[in-house]
Order: structure tokens, then C-alpha cells, then sequence
């Protein structure tokens, strides 16, 4: 006489869609994460190439100035007379601005810039470059 099994064998099935969720959930918080480490205070230049360190503020006020002599705090548009009234309230308790010219700017404009920069208060200056 032959006994029958309670339970009969079941083969084990890898369910690929709870795992295609939590690769596509993976995939877009490092895509949002790699966005927000980005420097979106500033207007895109063509920065001069060159070896400098990774800047480790928090969130450093970004003055840039293009080809053609504009000039820009974060991303508002002022002049070289009005730079040192714009800049005072910004720079606050840290004394440190990050300088983001393009590298066909003349440097007379960038100098100047620097220089009003200086009159409200900005102790230190970072240039910005492209790493090479």
C-alpha cells in the first residue's frame, strides 16, 4: 500500500517584478540625488581648465561674469556699480565668494568685480575651473 504525501513539492518561482520596482525606485533617487549635488546658483560659462580642490560650503555665493561683461550674483543680473550694494547683504557671516568667469571675459571686468567685491566685506575668493 502505497502513502500519499500531505503536501505535495512545490518548486520555488523568483518573482522579477517586486525586483524591477526597487531597481527603477534605486535608479531615479540617484539620478534626483546626483541633481541637487549640482551648482544651480550660477549661469553657465565657459570655465578655464585647471587643478583646484573640491569646495566643501554649504552654499557659497556664486558671482559670474560672462564673455560679455555681464555680471550676475547667484542669478540676478547687476552692474559693477551696484555690485558692492547687492553683495554686502549676501556674503553675511561667510566672507567667501565663488568667482565663475568665463574664461573669454576680460580680465579687467573680472579685476574690477573682484575689487567691488572686496568693498562689501568678501575676505576670500574662489575661482571656479573645469577640472581637466
Amino acid at each position: 500500500m502505497k502513502l500519499k504525501r500531505g503536501r505535495e513539492f512545490r518548486h520555488g518561482r523568483i518573482e522579477i517584478i517586486p525586483m524591477i520596482d526597487v531597481m527603477f525606485f534605486l535608479l531615479v533617487t540617484f539620478m534626483l540625488a546626483s541633481l541637487s549635488m549640482q551648482s544651480l546658483n550660477s549661469i553657465t560659462v565657459n570655465l578655464p581648465k585647471g587643478n583646484a580642490e573640491n569646495l566643501n560650503h554649504k552654499e557659497p555665493v556664486t558671482l559670474t561674469i560672462t564673455a560679455d561683461s555681464k555680471i550676475y550674483l547667484d542669478k540676478t543680473p547687476t552692474t559693477l556699480d551696484a555690485l558692492a550694494f547687492a553683495l554686502k547683504p549676501m556674503v553675511g557671516n561667510d566672507p567667501g565668494v565663488v568667482v565663475n568667469a568665463d574664461s573669454a571675459a576680460p580680465e579687467g571686468i573680472v579685476v574690477q568685480a573682484m575689487l567691488q567685491a572686496r568693498r562689501a566685506g568678501v575676505e576670500h575668493f574662489m575661482i571656479a575651473v573645469k577640472r581637466e
